[in-house]
């Protein structure tokens, strides 16, 4: 992919605080026009990596290249080109929406005309109308979310950084929430957005999973549950605990997680019949096993091999 199809180019990113080496060796190329997802736990190095790619933080060594920026060296000159919306809600609490979005207007040196012009469009974008004028501090989870977004689309960036956005949100403003990121991207913006639920993962066209500052996978959803080092077996037993419990005893046993009534198995790659294992395994520990059935790999399936393939090999 040529320089000019990517908005973000980083090679051999590290951060460390102290002795805490937070980002480790990062390769990272991003898209235009897409939503690029990091995926990980907490702790996992997605915020300060999101920091240091627009600028906020100094990488202690690697290349980064943002929207044909050298940074942190051009920092000052990409920021009216990215929107940044923070994990945390960081407009003013004491402001009305419509003062917030003033502020903003301000702070990127909007004139007054397109000022007023962005205002009246993130508006309607978002939903904004009927709450604009309430003091933000009292809004509720979903619609300071929508405010936060407003903000940070105001100047019409060409790159929007999403640092777990939607951690405080219920499911039905989730959902809003990523449509209207769908419709950003149709408009030609760049989204790089940090998340740790899985059902937002799958929504991004491309995606890296993270663990302890390392980059473990990345690919399309698709691409990564077909690419897993690992086989799925679905197991259907009238004692779900203890046949999880005899599985964990086989070393070709990767994991064993219990949904409801079924237990999601992953097991190494290679055996001859997976699904005919498990069951003898079950058998052999005097339990029932009433079906094991190969199944497909989902996100959380690629998050926990990579994870434990990372480990396995420290």
């Amino acid at each position: 992919m040529s320089a000019t199809d990517l908005a973000i180019r980083a090679r051999g990113l590290n951060k460390r605080f102290g002795h805490v080496q937070a980002v480790k060796n990062l390769d990272l190329e991003v898209p235009r026009a897409r939503i690029f997802g990091f995926l990980g736990p907490n702790g996992s190095g997605k915020s300060t990596t999101i920091r240091m790619l627009c600028g906020l933080l100094t990488p202690s060594s690697g290349e980064i290249e943002v929207l044909g920026h050298e940074i942190p060296r051009d920092a000052e000159n990409l920021r009216m080109k990215v929107g940044y919306m923070t994990q945390r809600f960081s407009l003013y609490e004491d402001l009305s929406g419509i003062e917030n979005l003033q502020f903003i207007g301000n702070v990127y040196t909007l004139d007054r005309q397109r000022r007023k012009k962005r205002i009246a469009e993130v508006s309607e974008q978002f939903g904004l109308g009927a709450f604009l004028s309430q003091r933000a501090g009292t809004l509720s989870g979903g619609q300071k979310q929508r405010l936060a977004l407003a903000a940070a689309t105001l100047h019409e960036p060409e790159l929007l950084f999403l640092d777990e956005p939607t951690s405080a949100v219920d499911p039905e403003n989730r959902r809003a929430f990523w449509e209207s990121l769908f419709d950003l991207v149709d408009a030609g913006t760049t989204i790089l957005v940090s998340t740790h639920y899985m059902d937002e993962a799958e929504r991004c066209h491309a995606l890296i999973i993270l663990d302890e500052g390392e980059l473990v996978a990345s690919g399309s959803p698709s691409q990564l549950g077909q690419d897993i080092d690992a086989q799925v077996v679905l197991v259907q037993s009238a004692q779900p605990r203890r046949a999880g419990k005899a599985l964990h005893a086989h070393p070709w046993v990767r994991s064993v997680a219990q949904i409801g009534n079924e237990l999601r198995v992953l097991v190494v790659r290679g055996q001859v019949d997976a699904a005919a294992a498990v069951q003898q395994a079950i058998l052999g520990a005097g339990l029932d096993a009433a079906s094991c059935r190969l199944g497909s790999a989902s996100l959380e399936d690629v998050f926990v091999a990579a994870t434990l393939s990372r480990k396995e090999a420290a």
